[in-house]
């Protein structure tokens, strides 16, 4: 029998062949790996919640809202927020509803797993990593800066070559150059290295952590939204939509466009689902977790988003760093000190969210024999994946310090989106092919019965919103590739074909689904 077929045994005896990559994890062996995981179990609904709000509030809000609004939205960057939760709400429910009947670690991966096979479950576990480990990048980088502007304006100049990318893009008339310099971003690097060990000591003390740092940074931000209300210009926020451009500049299509930009800012609510090992009583609390840390945070953010918009004309917030503008036109020095201070803290609790999500999708991923033992094997002491947390930041530091990261945001979204599009689908098939099972949340809004399969509506609209959000980066991405900047095309195709690499050179021939499944060849 070829390594790309498995013997499967059916009710019978008899024996049929299924192809490698639709094995499904039967339910029963999902519950019991879930009683078997050897993680600790002690995170409450609270917690859980503030995991979400520490996972998302951070690089999204401090630095893409200005971007998203000066080249795409204008004062109709609100209206791309809504756009965007709403997206990542109908998502949501599917991920309570999933989360509520499958307490398991491992997020979409695990969810995949059951209802579309191994094949599904590694290319959604590939995109993880590109959602939650690259994301991790992009947030150390951006902390990097924010923590040597914080320290400069103590005196402590850090060089420039121990806080910026070994490799760098700089953009140009003939699209965008790759340059190499003797540089490392060290800064990054200590900041993974400290998040790592927090994380490795164990998630009840990691979670106490975020408590205080979540509590620090959105004071913070209220407190930037409570002294930008004594400086609005309601002027700014006229006209509400700006006339279109061409293109996705400005205009409706423009609000869409900035949405899909945004969309980076939502990532890492759902990380509270890669906590279900480890939380009290996770069928009540993911759930309130998930959806409770996403209506906070878009509270958060489209009052943050309104006063910024109020204060600065919105062509000027193209900057990296479009709330210290704001708080410059407020002519409030104190204050511009603390938006510093809860942005290098704050990303602080975003960079651990992400870093913990990745660990525990690798923690499940290593349990079904897809990638390395290490990844699975947990410390008697701290109860915690000691070995798999030392990889993951390593990995991590290695690619911040050295890589480009400015350039995959859009990566970044898209993996996002078509990881939600495969968690509402899965619910809709795991309504059908297991219409008893006990769902102790259930997603809202109904559903349809369509010659006897039912689709549910909250799905169908988050799968909906998932191609909506992904439309207009591929688009853009066809734009660059046809005008001669293939960059974030290769990057992608890279990616992907790496990913296919892993997952036949290795995943295959050690997934234990598969060993299980060899009964006779």
């Amino acid at each position: 029998m070829t390594n790309s077929r498995r013997a499967h045994s059916s009710k019978d005896g008899s024996f049929t062949e299924i192809r490698s990559s639709a094995r499904r994890k039967p339910l029963d062996q999902i519950v019991a790996e879930f009683e078997t995981h050897g993680l600790k179990r002690s995170l409450t609904a609270t917690q859980l919640v503030l995991l979400g709000v520490g996972s998302t509030i951070g690089a999204g809000i401090y630095v893409m809202t200005g971007t998203a609004a000066a080249e795409y939205a204008g004062p109709s960057i609100i209206i791309s927020f809504v756009i965007a939760a709403l997206a990542c709400l109908f998502t949501a429910f599917s991920y309570g509803e999933l989360a509520s009947c499958m307490p398991v670690s491992g997020s979409a991966y695990s969810y995949a797993y059951v209802s579309m096979g191994e094949g599904a479950a590694w290319t959604v576990g590939w995109l993880l990593l590109l959602e939650y480990g690259i994301s991790c990048a992009a947030v150390a980088s951006g902390l990097s800066g924010y923590a040597t502007s914080l320290l400069d304006s103590f005196g402590w100049h850090i060089p420039d070559f121990l806080h910026q990318a070994t490799i760098q893009t700089v953009p140009g008339s003939g699209g965008t150059a790759v340059t190499i310099g003797a540089r490392f971003d060290l800064v990054a690097v200590i900041a993974i290295a400290v998040v790592s060990t927090w994380l490795a000591k164990g998630v009840q003390e990691s979670a106490r952590i975020n408590v205080i740092i979540v509590c620090i940074k959105v004071g913070v931000l209220f407190v930037f939204a409570g002294c930008g209300l004594l400086a609005l210009h309601p002027t700014y926020w006229h006209p509400f939509i700006p006339p279109s451009q061409g293109g996705f500049r400005f205009g409706v299509s423009g609000i869409f466009r900035a949405a899909s930009v945004i969309f980076f800012a939502y990532v890492g609510f759902e990380a509270v689902s890669t906590a279900a090992s480890e939380a009290r009583n996770p069928t009540r609390d993911v759930p309130i977790g998930i959806i409770g840390s996403l209506l906070i945070c878009t509270l958060v953010y489209i009052c943050v988003a309104s006063i910024l918009i109020g204060v600065v004309p919105y062509q000027q917030l193209n900057v990296a760093d479009p709330l210290a503008i704001a708080v410059r036109a407020m002519h409030q020095p104190w204050l511009a000190l603390l938006v510093n201070i809860g942005a290098t803290i704050g990303l602080c609790s975003v960079l651990m969210g992400l870093l913990y999500g990745q660990i525990r999708v690798f923690f499940t991923m290593s349990r079904d024999g897809l990638v390395s033992p290490l990844f699975s094997h947990v410390n008697p002491k701290t109860q915690t994946p000691v070995k798999g947390t030392v990889i993951v930041g390593v990995v991590v530091a290695l690619a911040t310090a050295t890589l480009p990261i400015d350039i995959i945001s859009d990566l970044v979204s898209i993996g996002t989106a078509t990881a939600f599009g495969i968690v509402c689908f899965t619910v809709i098939w795991q309504r059908n092919a297991h219409p008893d099972m006990p769902r102790p949340f259930s997603v809202p809004l109904g559903g349809i019965v369509v010659r006897g399969i039912w689709i549910g509506v909250s799905p169908a609209l988050g799968i909906l919103f998932a191609v909506v959000m992904t439309l207009p980066l591929f688009v853009d991405m066809f734009h660059a590739l046809a005008g001669g900047n293939p960059v974030s095309a290769l990057l992608l195709a890279t990616y992907a074909l790496f990913g296919a690499a892993i997952y036949y050179g290795y995943s295959r021939r050690n997934s234990h689904m598969g060993n299980t499944d060899l009964l006779r060849s």
